[in-house]
């Protein structure tokens, strides 16, 4: 029975999540100098990767036919947001994670998930009504609360993406145009109130110096230049893994996180940064093949949502690498160092294999 259910796995989707893994370990191994980081991560692909198998067996209908469960999941959700102002150590200014022993845990990456289940479960079941502005409204609050207190941790770029999340489901749920472009205009004069009233004045300063990091060379715009030139000194081939001088010698700000796409593309080349982009667009292909061709909306629109989730941080990681964007703290998908994000992202998958499977 075993062998069975895992011959129905898609395992192409595996595949390349695993190999996107792969490749950040590699990185992850070069950059710190010491195999302690790699060693976890290893870990957390393992972890991830039996969770995965564990949740395919569960039948992913029970979210579609039970809302109190998904309630039941953003609550706790929501009140492991709250914990996080109480309990969680304050780190560069801010309380993210909460700390257990040498290990950290940020719910938000679960909390991702649980807003995707909870939107292709809400959105579902409206298919035919999405002409309802009411309708909006409610799935907005839902990813209002949690951005809220998200936004107050402080971490602006994940507010964001969470914004981003609902956007993209909303747009795959059959939204009309008009309601989506008032969406973005709304959204637009928030963010220009927000800069008034609410942004801090480091996260004012990203901003300004992503735009023009040689007002700050030595301050907020070090990170994004010294990203820049190991892009651009990994040349054809790269300078090879443990060679890279950005990346060795300490001039590239967390390599292993915000800024491993630069140390990928300063060691491996122009090469090594094809085969991340070409592997990535290859297992949203797979996801999308799920959104055009499932004849459930609700596993339809999940697959739209961890699609969308994933492309959104891929865009921001590699904007903020490439200085197009201002650096907001957003990990590559699969390939940052960090057990939260990678272990909710095969837990997504494993609901992917549920799908599949049942």
């Amino acid at each position: 029975m075993f062998l069975r259910h895992l011959k129905k796995f898609n395992w192409r989707i595996v595949f390349f999540a695993v190999s996107l893994s792969l490749l950040g370990m590699i990185s992850i191994y070069s950059s710190q100098g010491d195999s302690s980081n790699f060693l976890k991560q290893a870990v957390f692909l393992t972890t991830g990767l039996m969770l995965m198998t564990v949740v395919s067996f569960f039948d992913w209908r029970v979210f579609k036919e039970n809302s109190y469960i998904i309630l039941f999941l953003y609550f706790l959700f929501i009140i492991s947001l709250i914990g996080l102002f109480f309990f969680a150590p304050e780190i560069k200014g801010a309380k993210r994670w909460y700390k257990i022993g040498d290990l950290s845990f940020d719910p938000l990456e679960v909390g991702k998930i649980i807003l995707i289940i909870l939107f292709a479960k809400y959105f579902s079941m409206r298919h035919a009504e999405m002409y309802k502005l009411r309708h909006i409204f409610f799935s907005g609050i839902y990813v209002l609360i949690p951005s809220i207190f998200v936004f107050f941790r402080p971490d602006m770029g994940s507010a964001v993406i969470l914004i981003f999340l609902w956007l993209g489901v909303l747009l795959f749920s059959g939204i009309k145009l008009r309601y989506f472009i008032t969406i973005i205009l709304i959204g637009l004069i928030i963010f220009g109130i927000g800069w008034s009233f609410f942004l801090k004045d480091y996260q004012k300063s990203r901003i300004i110096n992503f735009i023009s990091p040689q007002e700050d060379p030595l301050g907020a715009g070090w990170s994004q230049i010294q990203s820049k030139i190991a892009i651009g000194s990994g040349g054809i081939f790269g300078q090879g893994v443990l060679m890279g001088s950005q990346t060795q010698y300490g001039f590239l700000s967390e390599p292993h996180t915000d800024f491993i796409f630069a140390a990928i593309a300063e060691e491996m080349g122009f090469l090594g940064s094809f085969a991340l982009f070409f592997i990535f667009l290859l297992l949203i292909r797979e996801l999308f093949k799920i959104v055009f061709y499932s004849k459930s909306n609700f596993s339809r629109l999940f697959s739209a949502g961890l699609a969308v989730l994933l492309m959104a941080q891929f865009f921001v990681n590699i904007g903020m690498n490439l200085g197009i964007l201002p650096v907001v703290g957003i990990p590559l998908p699969f390939v940052s160092y960090g057990g939260s994000s990678l272990i909710s992202l095969f837990l997504s998958l494993g609901i992917i294999q549920s799908i599949k499977t049942h």
